[in-house]
């Protein structure tokens, strides 16, 4: 019998949905339970379910398409369903859960045709990181290869080696070119897109760029970490939050949201700070509240906790809003320097960049090591004067470069 699907109320009340993925094919058979659509919501992405057994014979929208609660999802033949909706079902807990991948890109091609000689057993093969794997990239054993000097195996061995054999079937280590793939932005991407946009649109951002030396925090991390017991091990964030939450009293503009419409600036009290996380869907900006009343053992056990439901995918709703300043990191591949886009309506954003190994002279004859580090901040410059967010930075810097700071009353 035929039995029509429609989509089911899943709460908050959401009058409509976008479709962001099709598990299902007119042709394939269902049982009761099957996975057969994501949709998203203003609030989070929400697995469908099949509620009875049967062959799919239609189905309803392309992805991207917004589909209004109630309507026709798609359509199942089944001996036991009657052809009608079935009683409302219980809203769905909606959790975000990662778009459906897309096909991965392929690996560099593995050279052909190696050539079949047995290495020396007794050789000692030397060669750096780098080298070890562009060799593997390029499908070359290491013992096949003579060094020019030494045993010690380096770049232009290889070079000399792949021009010699490259009659062989050896080649540079280059992917064959795909063909074009139209890619639908649709779902969380889409979301981002649009929200990316209007952060862009609306907000006159300007940034500021300030090296901060991180030689003493490295070293208290190091000292705290190899006496942390069973605590989470600590990374540079949650002491960077400390020094964020203990600086913005001083800037009450920089903890803000604009509502620009009222034309109100709202000063928090609290640092509700949310912190930007990558995860396979795209980017997700979890918050820790009252960040300002964690010590930084606590910061890093919520900072574990919030990534590490991003990824999985099991995040809720009640994490992912009411933000009133961001961090946004990407650890070693943070650059030399960014320009962050502020997460609408807060007023500013802050980008901690890589830590570099530089000398640097105290005084005209006394040189040492030291690790440094650029901290990026874009601000909104309808609200924030570019004075105030660099005597903000500054402030930050101070505590980082002398951390005894950051645990004193």
């Amino acid at each position: 019998m035929r039995y029509e699907y429609r989509l089911p109320d899943i709460g908050e009340g959401i009058a409509e949905a976008e479709l962001v993925g099709w598990h299902v094919k007119p042709g394939d058979h269902v049982e009761e339970g099957t996975s057969i659509a994501d949709v998203m919501t203003d609030k989070a992405t929400v697995e469908i379910e099949a509620p009875v057994a049967g062959i799919i014979t239609e189905r309803t929208g392309d992805v991207g398409d917004t589909v209004a609660i109630g309507s026709v999802l798609l359509v199942i033949e089944t001996d036991h369903a009657e052809d009608t909706a079935p009683d409302p079902v219980a809203p769905v807990e909606p959790t975000p859960s990662p778009d459906r991948a897309l096909p991965a890109a392929p690996r560099p091609a593995a050279a052909l045709n190696a050539p079949e000689k047995p290495a020396d057993p007794k050789r000692r093969i030397l060669a750096s990181p780098a080298v070890r794997a562009r060799a593997a990239n390029l499908g070359i054993d290491l013992a096949d290869v003579k060094p020019a000097q030494g045993d010690h195996v380096r770049h232009n061995d290889l070079d000399a080696w792949l021009s010699y054999h490259r009659g062989q079937g050896y080649a540079p280590a280059a992917t064959t070119a795909r063909p074009d793939e139209t890619v639908k932005i649709a779902g969380l991407r889409r979301r981002i897109a649009d929200k990316m946009a209007e952060s862009k649109r609306h907000i006159p951002h300007f940034s500021y760029v300030e090296e901060v030396e991180v030689t003493a925090l490295e070293a208290m991390r190091a000292d705290l970490n190899a006496h942390r017991g069973d605590r989470p091990k600590l990374t540079l964030l949650p002491f960077l939050i400390v020094a964020i939450c203990r600086a913005l009293p001083d800037y009450p503009m920089i903890n803000a949201t604009f509502d620009d419409a009222a034309g109100v600036v709202t000063r928090h009290g609290a640092v509700h700070l949310g912190l930007a996380t990558q995860a396979p869907a795209g980017l997700y900006v979890p918050v820790i509240r009252d960040a300002q009343a964690k010590n930084v053992w606590q910061l890093a056990a919520e900072i574990s906790r919030l990534s590490g439901a991003v990824r999985d995918g099991s995040i809720g709703s009640a994490d992912l809003s009411g933000s009133t300043f961001t961090l946004s990191s990407l650890g070693p591949l943070g650059g030399i320097a960014s320009t962050p886009v502020i997460n609408r309506p807060e007023v500013a954003i802050l980008a901690p960049n890589r830590i570099v190994e530089r000398p640097v002279f105290d005084g005209p004859d006394k040189l040492r090591r030291a690790k440094l580090m650029n901290l990026s901040i874009s601000c909104d410059h309808r609200v924030v004067d570019g004075w105030d967010a660099a005597s903000f930075v500054q402030a930050v810097r101070t505590l980082i470069e002398t951390p005894v700071l950051l645990f004193a009353d």
